[in-house]
C-alpha cells in the first residue's frame, strides 16, 4: 500500500541567490498560520553578524524567530503546532553546522526525517541544491554534497510538495500542479 505523503510537508530548493527565501516567506506568510522562523546560522564572523542583521531587519514583524543550529528535530517537536507554519532556513546551513560540530550527520538526519511526517501544522524546509556543479575537491566539502543530496531526496520523498527556485522563479517538481 503506497501512502500520501503528508500534506503539511514543503521542500524548497534552489542555488544561492535564487530566491528559494522570498518564495518560501511568502508562501508561508499567505497562509494565514502564525509563522515561525527556525534560522539555523550561527554567527562565527563580522559578515555573517551584519547579514543575520539584515535578515532580521527584513524580516516581517509577525514572524517568531527562533534560532537553533544543531538540535533541528526538537526544535521543530517544540515549535510545530496546527496554528503555526514553521520555516527552516536552512538545511545547508544546519548540516555545515553538524560537519563542523562533527555531529553525528546520518544519524541527526535520520531523526529528522523521522519527525517530519508526524508534526503538526505546516512545515516549509528551505535549502541550497549543491548537487548541480562539479565534484568538489576536498573530502569535506564532498562529504557535505553527499550529506545534503540524501537529505534532499529523503525529505522530497515524503514532501507533499517539492519546489526549485531558480531566477526568483519557482519550478514546482512535486505537488501544487
Amino acid at each position: 500500500m503506497i501512502t500520501a505523503p503528508p500534506s503539511h510537508l514543503e521542500l524548497v530548493l534552489g542555488g544561492a541567490r535564487s530566491g528559494k527565501s522570498r518564495h518560501a516567506e511568502s508562501a508561508c506568510l499567505a497562509s494565514g498560520l502564525a509563522p515561525v522562523y527556525v534560522a539555523t546560522s550561527q554567527v562565527l564572523d563580522a559578515e555573517m553578524a551584519n547579514r543575520v542583521a539584515r535578515h532580521r531587519a527584513e524580516r516581517d514583524p509577525r514572524w517568531t524567530t527562533v534560532e537553533e543550529p544543531l538540535a533541528l528535530a526538537g526544535c521543530l517537536q517544540r515549535h510545530a503546532a496546527p496554528e503555526t507554519v514553521v520555516l527552516v532556513e536552512c538545511l545547508t546551513l544546519w548540516l555545515t553546522n553538524l560537519m563542523v560540530a562533527e555531529q553525528d550527520v546520518p544519524a541527526a538526519s535520520d531523526e529528522l526525517v523521522a519527525i517530519l511526517p508526524g508534526l503538526p501544522g505546516r512545515v516549509v524546509l528551505v535549502s541550497n541544491e549543491v548537487g548541480q556543479g562539479i565534484v568538489p575537491m576536498n573530502a569535506m566539502a564532498r562529504a557535505f554534497v553527499d550529506h545534503a543530496g540524501r537529505l534532499h531526496q529523503r525529505i522530497a520523498a515524503i514532501a507533499a510538495t517539492v519546489t526549485l527556485v531558480t531566477a526568483g522563479i519557482p519550478w514546482e517538481l512535486k505537488g501544487r500542479r
